[in-house]
């Protein structure tokens, strides 16, 4: 009995996952502010599924860094297992994510392009994170922060 109710459970989140849960959502536009280099992971598992529910083409998703959170884009950048970063973000990239980096942040630590030249063709530099979450939201972009 345990485990047909967890095959009806299961099949029912299968449903609800596909075009239905697309529909329920309708078109969204969402600015994920990334500051802490421990919450990368779980940004982009949480954009990757964000999409998933949502779907590719019905969601604008952009992600913006500043400060510690730039540092998942960073050449050879690897989380606490010893994974890169790089194949996650180019693949968001491909599903549409745009990538924004702070200015301010990179002139601070004396970082410029070559430091993050693998994913380059993916990342926008833009004068200030804080402000570009701001003017995103004030452009209707929701603000979620992992």
């Amino acid at each position: 009995m345990k485990i047909l109710s967890t095959g009806l459970i299961a099949a029912a989140l299968i449903t609800l996952a596909g075009p239905a849960a697309a529909e329920r959502y309708g078109e969204q536009r969402v600015v994920y502010h990334v500051n802490d280099f421990a919450r990368a992971n779980a940004a982009l598992r949480n954009i990757g599924n964000h999409l998933d529910a949502t779907g590719d083409d019905r969601t604008d998703i952009v992600v913006v860094t500043h400060s510690g959170g730039i540092n998942f884009l960073l050449d050879n950048a690897q989380d606490q297992k010893g994974n890169t970063f790089e194949m996650g973000v180019l693949e968001l990239a491909k599903r549409g994510v745009e990538f924004r980096v702070c200015a301010n942040t990179l002139s601070a630590r004396n970082l410029d392009e070559g430091d993050y030249s693998m994913l380059e063709e993916v990342i926008e530099v833009v004068p200030s994170g804080v402000a570009e979450v701001a003017h995103l939201q004030q452009q209707g972009y929701v603000h979620l922060k992992p």
